[in-house]
């Protein structure tokens, strides 16, 4: 309890003020005349005074409060290596046990991996923890960490010493792989140039040389080791094998000693794009559609068409001038031989035997394909004819075998039950808008080449249920064959049309193997730290996949269909780097947050960041390999750090409970001392 002297005066002071002055004026006029009792006038006018100003005792009961000392547990991503975890426990515990033995409260907040590869953000948590708590409170804050903190200038304002314990080891050293440049896309086929760098840093013992292995793989397969230099800059020259996203993963294996292999891995997305799609369009018999097709592929910007058209056979005798047969000879040997593999595409368009095209320049076709070309037959009558093009090399690789029977009537082109699970035509139907009424997806088409199934996929039916569109896979190549020359009514809006230029996209896209037409696929995509997962499959169901993090630990995850041959699933990653997916034999890589994570980009401990803010408000930074240091008690203003402690500033908070006000005398107490002091004077003039 205590008390404090309070005036709550009956007039206002300046009134109180003027009568004083009134007073000494009057005592001052006794005292030139001599007067004997002026001090007992003096005296009661002082009463008087006193009781206008009312005295009052004010009495406080207070309880004391304990004081606070914040503690911030450092448990980012570096936080983790070696044996800092550790190191970081047991000094948490001696601190709880130190704060207890001092009858103070301690709060303690643990700080992570920022959002967005910020890095550790230990101070912006200090000052959270810091707003929570009364000021007045506050004796110290104590921070755990490897000093590597990445918003050191942001600092509170504390009213207390502010003390870091660094973890690590002065004896550490560490190597580090990092990617310098890198572009996001990159052409097919061309080659594109990345800038890494090997660097040591810390106590590097002497035996390891100047040399390091760098492996290098593509969506984890093929890894391939090279020597390259450490401590400066390289170039590393690459062509990307296919088109869509290339997760590249570049690492150096674990030197011995070295305190993690953490940051000896990046991965870099490079999306590969082609330049041109080069198309080979070879016509036959001119027909309706044959202008579709070549306006169809002209209108794409990124294909590069070369388009033949044989009107006449070499064995026509009409009598026409030679000069007047075409504006160029038809360059068999040219297209055929020395640079069909030039093409990505190759289009036969109601070509039947002419004898144009030897039988040799079609086997060489065939080896085209099977070395990883791609060959779309759109066929008419004359596939099934004795010219038909089956009759050659190419039967060899088509999926289908005419039976010399041609349909001649309408039918509505359906989606197989395999079509609506295979990425070419699964959704095709949601693609073209009908005609107001009708319950058909699209028009219809007047005829159809009668096909044998003999290998492939059936992804389209037509009459009875026939096969109409066949895909196949052939050696590293692929093949489609449409078993009609009808197509082209959907582009003429024949009954409302249909989606003939989507469908000749995809089936393009496909033959030229893009990773989003593959029928057989397992993708992932990142969404923040979330993976998307999805199995593309011609199978009913999928299996569960198996992710396995960058620390090796593995986590299934249960996929769901949902579209028809679309299995998806979703995994939130606990931290970035690279995780691996594998269902059966299928196997994909992604890799979340950057590709240098800031985390890793200084893995050695100092406290060299902190020592500047820790000075400011007279704190120490400490190594805990030297010992936990004791924690002491410090007058505010003094230094709170020394050789093996630290010191916190006890406050004195206190919480008032009651408040009493008691006046000092009772006014008419004043009132008799007054009457009694001038009746003092009156009687002393009196006697002189």
């Amino acid at each position: 309890m205590t008390g404090t002297l309070l005036f709550d005066p009956l007039l206002p002071w300046l009134v109180i003020w003027a009568l004083a002055a009134l007073a000494a004026l009057f005592l001052a006029l006794q005292v030139w005349r001599n007067l004997a009792g002026w001090p007992f006038r003096a005296l009661a006018a002082l009463a008087l005074l006193l009781a206008l100003a009312n005295p009052s005792l004010q009495d406080e009961e207070r309880e004391p409060l304990t004081d606070i000392v914040l503690m911030v547990i450092d448990e980012s991503a570096s936080q983790r290596i070696s044996d800092r975890p550790d190191q970081t426990e047991a000094a948490a515990e001696a601190v709880r046990r130190e704060v207890d033995a001092l009858d103070m409260e301690l709060r303690e907040v643990r700080v992570g991996d920022g959002p967005d590869n910020t890095g550790s953000l230990v101070m912006g948590a200090l000052t959270e923890l810091m707003a929570e708590e009364p000021r007045a409170r506050i004796a110290g804050a104590i921070v755990i960490t490897d000093g590597q903190i990445h918003d050191a200038e942001l600092a509170p304002d504390l009213p207390a010493p502010l003390h870091a314990l660094i973890t690590g080891a002065e004896e550490d050293w560490d190597r580090r792989l990092m990617v310098q440049n890198a572009p996001a896309f990159a052409i097919l086929g061309e080659e594109v140039v990345l800038t890494l760098r090997i660097e040591d840093e810390g106590a590097v013992p002497d035996s390891i040389g100047g040399l390091a292995e760098l492996r290098i793989s593509i969506d984890g397969q093929d890894a391939r080791s090279f020597m390259m230099p450490v401590g400066r800059e390289f170039d590393l020259p690459l062509t990307l094998p296919h088109a869509g996203m290339n997760v590249i993963q570049f690492e150096v294996p674990e030197a011995e000693g070295e305190i993690t292999d953490r940051n000896n891995a990046a991965v870099v997305q490079i999306n590969g794009v082609r330049d041109r799609l080069r198309v080979l369009l070879v016509s036959g018999q001119p027909h309706p559609g044959q202008r579709t097709w070549r306006n169809l592929l002209k209108s794409d910007p990124s294909v590069d068409l070369v388009h033949f058209t044989i009107l006449r056979p070499p064995d026509r005798q009409d009598g026409v001038p030679v000069t007047e047969l075409s504006l160029i000879a038809f360059p068999t040997r040219e297209l055929f031989l020395e640079t069909l593999d030039e093409f990505d595409l190759v289009i036969f368009d109601r070509y039947r035997r002419r004898g144009i095209l030897p039988m040799i320049y079609l086997d060489n076709v065939r080896a085209y394909v099977e070395n990883g070309g791609a060959l779309l037959m759109a066929t008419g009558p004359d596939f099934a004819s004795a010219a038909s093009l089956y009759r050659t090399p190419l039967s060899e690789i088509l999926p289908g075998r005419p039976t010399a029977q041609v349909i001649e009537q309408p039918f509505l082109p359906q989606i197989s039950d395999l079509g609506q699970r295979h990425p070419v035509t699964t959704g095709l139907e949601d693609t073209h808008t009908p005609l107001p009424g009708s319950d058909a997806p699209w028009g219809r088409w007047l005829r159809q080449i009668d096909i044998t199934e003999q290998s492939g996929q059936t992804v389209m039916t037509g009459v009875d249920g026939r096969p109409l569109l066949m895909l196949d896979r052939v050696g590293e190549g692929r093949v489609a064959l449409l078993a009609s020359d009808h197509a082209w009514l959907w582009d003429r809006g024949y009954e409302g049309g249909g989606p003939q230029l989507e469908l000749l996209r995809r089936l393009a896209h496909w033959m030229m193997g893009e990773p989003e037409l593959e029928e057989e696929a397992l993708r992932a995509e990142a969404d923040g730290q979330t993976i998307v997962i999805t199995r593309q499959t011609l199978e009913d169901s999928a299996g569960d996949v198996t992710v396995t993090a960058p620390d090796g630990s593995e986590v299934v995850v249960e996929l769901e269909e949902s579209t028809p041959g679309r299995f998806t699933g979703e995994f939130t990653g606990p931290e970035i780097g690279l995780y691996r997916l594998r269902e059966g034999d299928r196997e994909a890589v992604i890799a979340l947050g950057p590709a240098a994570p800031r985390e890793f980009e200084e893995t050695l401990a100092s406290g060299a960041l902190l020592e500047e803010p820790a000075a400011v408000l007279r704190g120490g930074v400490m190594r805990l390999e030297d010992g936990m240091p004791d924690i002491r008690t410090v007058s505010e203003g003094r230094n709170a750090s020394g050789r093996g402690w630290i010191g916190v500033t006890p406050r004195a908070a206190y919480l008032t409970t009651d408040i009493t006000v008691t006046p000092l005398l009772p006014a008419w107490l004043f009132l008799l001392l007054a009457a009694g002091l001038m009746l003092a004077g009156w009687i002393r003039e009196g006697r002189q």
